[in-house]
């Protein structure tokens, strides 16, 4: 089963479905990626059988970040977020397994699962900062709520990169095993979560969740408005072409 053009690919046993990032070796974020998700968790949910998802991605990476070369689409962000508060909005508990790295969108995506499984080789990035620009998919939310208020801002002012054990160390990521053993140990936790009775396991999800989907989609109007107004600046053009050049960017904090 695939849900979009080289996007996502299901698989689905003793009621649990791997779901799979299928844009190798870097699973780049895409509005594409996200509307294809979102339709996949969303047909999960109705299919009688899924209790459990697994979230992975074949290839190195489990989310590089975005994609700024995808063509043949008349994308904005306010697709992407409305794409990325469907995944919020879905019933079925997500178990994601992280190898590589989850950076920028992609950790964003990696947060909107209920469960954060990853190598110690994984790297997370709330890299926006160093980009220029404003955090976005609702990690306005997502980020505090695991890793508390003062390493959230540490996370997003600096955009540094950490490590699967660190991030398990601050809450980031639940559990941390070696690589060879991530697929099984994330299949494992989503099975044991398949094992509860399954209307008792949404209720409860439910009631642990809340209105964290208006939540999502109220802050994505803010993330995006300032995302809009810093894509406008000398630094984001700056962080962008750094990026791009692999070097450390020169930012001047001019407006315009």
């Amino acid at each position: 089963m695939t849900g979009g053009p080289d996007f996502v690919v299901v698989s689905t046993a003793d009621h649990v479905s791997i779901v799979r990032l299928s844009r190798p070796p870097n699973n780049f974020f895409s509005v594409g990626m996200i509307e294809s998700l979102a339709t996949t968790l969303e047909s999960l949910d109705v299919d009688g059988v899924t209790r459990a998802v697994v979230l992975a991605a074949n290839g190195k990476h489990f989310c590089a970040g975005a994609d700024f070369s995808e063509s043949g689409r008349d994308d904005t962000t306010a697709d992407l977020y409305r794409a990325a508060v469907r995944l919020f909005r879905t019933e079925t508990p997500i178990v994601a397994a992280v190898q590589g790295a989850a950076i920028g969108g992609g950790l964003g995506l990696a947060l909107a699962a209920d469960f954060r499984v990853a190598a110690p080789e994984a790297r997370f990035s709330a890299n926006f900062a160093r980009l220029g620009f404003h955090h976005g998919f609702g990690l306005s939310v997502t980020l505090p709520a695991l890793v508390g208020h003062q390493r959230a801002a540490e996370l997003l002012y600096t955009g540094r990169r950490i490590g699967g054990e660190e991030a398990a160390d601050i809450g980031l990521v639940d559990r941390a095993v070696p690589l060879t053993e991530l697929d099984a140990a994330a299949h494992a936790l989503a099975a044991e979560i398949a094992g509860s009775a399954p209307l008792a396991v949404r209720s409860i999800r439910a009631t642990l969740r809340g209105d964290i989907a208006d939540r999502v989609a109220a802050a994505t109007d803010h993330e995006m408005a300032e995302q809009e107004r810093l894509r406008r600046t000398p630094d984001f053009r700056e962080g962008t072409r750094a990026m791009t050049e692999r070097r450390p960017p020169n930012f001047t904090g001019v407006e315009s």
